[in-house]
């Protein structure tokens, strides 16, 4: 099984909403972010990343690293995928841009359950960013 590396930003809205974004031609709903090109640093990978996907600019400074995840890959059968994935909670207003054909927000208690949710949401960060809401309780 191969492997795909990949970082990706975690957008949370102080509501708690995830920004999700859906590739043009796919049917899953996944963070935004890709793979790096030479020489990137994980971080600096997911800030390039949302740049050219969202039009968004955020610094390397408002990002906060998530965490390392390995699970199966959304839209290529048979790989595996390795994920760094950084969290920032700065308000932003995302535009689909490149390869993004849509994007929206949702709360991590409906996305758990939500088919379309990629599997590095659906069974990893999703399940984290609730227990993180439990505990604040």
């Amino acid at each position: 099984m191969g492997i795909i590396t990949v970082s990706a930003i975690c957008f949370e809205r102080a509501d708690g909403a995830v920004l999700t974004v859906r590739k043009r031609g796919t049917n899953a709903w996944m963070l935004p972010g890709g793979k790096p090109e030479g020489g990137e640093t994980a971080a600096e990978c997911g800030v390039r990343e949302v740049l050219e996907e969202l039009g968004v600019e955020i610094g390397l400074d408002r990002i906060e690293p998530l965490g390392e995840f390995e699970t199966r890959a959304a839209n290529e059968a048979g790989f595996a995928l390795r994920a760094s994935v950084f969290r920032t909670r700065d308000a932003i207003e995302p535009h689909a841009r490149a390869e993004i054909e849509a994007v929206r927000w949702i709360d991590p208690a409906l996305g758990i359950d939500d088919e379309a949710e990629a599997p590095l949401n659906r069974e990893l960060v999703f399940p984290m960013l609730l227990a993180e809401r439990a505990a604040r309780r």
